[in-house]
């Protein structure tokens, strides 16, 4: 999974196209989610990841519900 950060602990990423089939698009999005828990540092505390948001190069945020996603998955 290819990922950049900001300076402010941004992480930004390409899960797909528009021509992605929704399946495909959630299991992009829970392989991100399980890379960055796969490099999460062992000296970290606390939640790793405080806010879900994805939107279209262009669009607007979307606010993805956390408390909804299976628990390891956003540790």
């Amino acid at each position: 999974v290819e990922y950049r950060t900001d300076r402010y602990g941004n992480v930004h990423v390409q899960l797909g196209k528009v021509s992605f089939e929704p399946a495909a698009l959630e299991a992009n999005f829970r392989a991100v989610l399980d890379e960055l828990n796969r490099v999460k540092p062992a000296s970290s505390k606390g939640r790793y990841l405080k806010k879900i948001v994805v939107s279209s190069t262009m669009g607007p945020g979307v606010k993805v519900d956390a408390s909804r996603l299976k628990p390891e998955t956003v540790a």
